[in-house]
C-alpha cells in the first residue's frame, strides 16, 4: 500500500468545511455532481494529480468508492462542481466518473474522504480503472499526499 507521504500539499473545497456534511446535490440520489474542489501548493517534480473519493463506513468488506479520476495536469488548481479533467475511472457502483453519496438508511454518518495524490510520474491508467488498480499503479509514485473529508447520512 501506498506510503503517507505528507507536505505542503492542501485540498480544499468552497461546498464544504473538512469534516462538515455535503450538500444534498451532491448526492447520489439527488443531482449526483462533484463538489468543487480546490488545491494549492502541488510539489516540484509532480507528473500527474489523482483524485480518489472513497467512503470506509460503508458496510462492504473494503467500503465504497465514489469517485477515481487519474490523469489530471499538474498545473491544474482543482476541478469545478460537476466536472471531470482527466481520465474517469470506474465507482463502486460500477459506473465511470463521480458517484456521491449514498448511505443506506438509517446507517448512520459516513465520511466521504476526498484524497489528492501528486505523481512523480504518469499513472498510465485507462478510463475505467478502479481505486484497487489506481492505488496498484501510484504506490511508490506518491510525492505527496492530502485529503478533505465531508460527511453525509440519510
Amino acid at each position: 500500500m501506498a506510503d503517507l507521504n505528507l507536505g505542503d500539499l492542501a485540498i480544499t473545497s468552497s461546498a464544504f468545511v473538512h469534516g462538515d456534511r455535503l450538500a444534498d446535490k451532491y448526492a447520489y440520489s439527488d443531482e449526483n455532481v462533484s463538489p468543487p474542489l480546490a488545491w494549492s501548493d502541488v510539489p516540484d517534480g509532480t507528473a500527474e494529480l489523482v483524485v480518489v473519493c472513497h467512503d470506509p463506513d460503508a458496510p462492504m468488506v473494503d467500503g465504497f468508492t465514489h469517485w477515481v479520476l487519474t490523469g489530471i495536469e499538474p498545473d491544474r488548481s482543482g476541478l469545478d462542481e460537476g466536472t471531470d479533467a482527466g481520465v474517469a475511472g470506474t465507482s463502486t457502483f460500477g459506473e465511470e466518473g463521480y458517484g456521491g453519496p449514498a448511505p443506506p438508511p438509517g446507517h448512520g454518518t459516513h465520511h466521504y474522504f476526498f484524497h489528492l495524490y501528486a505523481l512523480d510520474q504518469p499513472s498510465g491508467l485507462p478510463a475505467g480503472a478502479d481505486r484497487s488498480e489506481v492505488m496498484a499503479a501510484i504506490d511508490g509514485h506518491i510525492i505527496e499526499q492530502a485529503r478533505i473529508v465531508g460527511t453525509f447520512s440519510t
